[in-house]
């Protein structure tokens, strides 16, 4: 038995065939790049209907590359990114581009929502801050900035829905999902009424709240891929959970980090008795949830830097970046190319650097910068460690750090805890193999081996706390103290 795996991140779709034992299949693979339409005003969207055309090629390209075997495909699943809008008509057509999570325009609206709502008890109940991300915030802009849209929308989904929407003609949403929006009960696993009546919207404006797969394409798609025409296809989970489940992250012994376009810790939990200050709760699904907290900075800001500094070719940027010792450019960096979100939330934070002379140069910027992202996932670490077991393992993975050794030793010194490397180098890609393989009633095999260990050194710790205090300064001068 093979199940196809559908991995939609904010920069790439990527579709590929995975065994019975969670392992890819060789050459059964598609992939389509793609970045979202940026402006200064904050906007960071896709045309939902080009994104459905990537994943469409991505899944073209898998199945050439099965061949035969594409006929052995029992299932189809999705790791999708979360916290995505999208505004349909009656007819499912999109009013709206698709607005990712780094899209920041809601924050007037996110500080309005925090001014007027008890926004602890919002927290509590739902797992995510009132914050520009979020569907309340994004909601309340819309209906004030396009009146016209807000009232002729008969839906608001996501881009998982929507993709499923248009393969399947079905429209539902995952409990994963749905708790990424901001406005899920997490205790009666529905539609937060409060919230609701807030956002001016009712339930049947939202996709319906199931876990059940969707049986059978619409007829266009089902000519064009025959091998899936009947198959089960799954509605779409949330990237974080499927990150952790593909990295053998799924009990609170293994806590994973994940740094790729945008960086995370998380750590899968069936007790949560109470929400740590700056942290979120998501669901994997029901019975277990998702809780830790995201930056809006990661690999996005090594790819600032390379394209806008002057700095070395890729071999010879690394070389200097190890050769360093830590914080010995003299500059202390505020990261938010993006906004922060995870553990101030934010949404109006700008990037900030102090400390520039004529001596300082653009490796001393992209250090300063980089070692500023280890640090704000250090404040995030020790607000989820009290949640993990004691002698837990913290399991790294993402393209970003897989490509930067370097940067590794950073987060490792910023920790102060070692880090253990995953040799999954696609793991929201198996995680969603593998909660495929659980719907279909497959058994699950056992956790792949474990890979190198990074560890700290105390003196590059200690260097690094140093420089974190003078963060903190910088962040209380000029982003203000976190929200509450």
């Amino acid at each position: 038995m093979l199940v196809m795996a559908l991995d939609v991140g904010t920069s790439s779709a990527r579709a590929a065939c995975f065994d019975a034992d969670a392992r890819p299949l060789p050459g059964a693979e598609g992939r389509v790049s793609f970045a979202p339409r940026a402006a200064p005003d904050g906007a960071v969207e896709f045309d939902a209907d080009a994104l459905v055309d990537a994943v469409a090629a991505a899944v073209d390209g898998c199945l050439a590359g099965a061949g035969a075997r594409a006929a052995e495909i029992a299932g189809v699943g999705a790791s999708v990114f979360w916290h995505s809008l999208l505004a349909l008509d009656a007819a499912g057509r999109p009013l709206t581009p698709l607005l990712t999570w780094a899209d920041t325009r809601s924050a007037a609206a996110a500080a309005a929502l925090r001014g007027r709502l008890d926004a602890r008890a919002v927290h509590a109940r739902t797992g995510a801050p009132l914050h520009a991300a979020f569907y309340p915030a994004r909601l309340a802009w819309l209906r004030a900035s396009r009146p016209d849209v807000f009232a002729r929308a008969a839906t608001w989904c996501g881009f998982a829905e929507y993709l499923l929407a248009r393969l399947t003609g079905s429209l539902a949403v995952s409990v994963s999902m749905a708790s990424g929006t901001g406005l899920l009960d997490q205790a009666t696993m529905t539609w937060d009424a409060p919230l609701m009546a807030e956002s001016a919207i009712g339930g049947d404006r939202l996709p319906a709240i199931s876990d059940a797969p969707a049986r059978g394409l619409l007829p266009p798609w089902a000519a064009r891929w025959p091998a899936l025409a009947r198959v089960p296809w799954l509605p779409g989970w949330g990237d974080g959970g499927c990150s952790n489940l593909g990295s053998d992250c799924a009990n609170p012994r293994r806590m994973a980090l994940n740094v790729g376009t945008s960086a995370a810790l998380r750590l899968v939990t069936t007790q949560v008795t109470a929400m740590p200050d700056g942290l979120w709760r998501y669901r994997i699904d029901a019975a277990r949830s998702l809780v830790g907290g995201a930056t809006s900075e990661g690999g996005n800001v090594l790819a600032w830097c390379r394209e806008w500094l002057a700095l070395p070719a890729d071999a010879a940027f690394e070389e200097a970046l190890a050769e360093r010792a830590p914080d010995s450019h003299g500059l202390t960096a505020l990261p938010f190319l993006a906004g922060e979100r995870s553990p101030g939330w934010r949404d109006d934070a700008r990037a900030a650097i102090t400390g520039l002379s004529l001596a300082t140069n653009p490796i001393d910027v992209a250090a300063a910068l980089l070692e500023a992202v280890a640090l704000r996932l250090s404040l995030v670490y020790e607000r989820l460690a009290p949640l993990a077991d004691a002698g837990h393992e913290v399991i790294a993975s993402g393209g970003a750090l897989l490509r930067s050794p370097a940067w590794t030793r950073m987060l490792a010194d910023a920790f102060g805890r070692p880090l253990t490397l995953s040799p999954e180098a696609e793991a929201s890609s198996r995680g969603a193999a593998l909660r495929t393989l659980d719907a279909l009633g497959a058994p699950l095999p056992p956790p792949a081996a474990s890979g190198r260990v990074v560890a700290p050194d105390p003196a590059r710790h200690a260097a690094l706390r140093a420089a974190r205090e003078r963060q903190r300064r910088l962040y209380d001068n000029v982003v203000a103290p976190p929200h509450s």
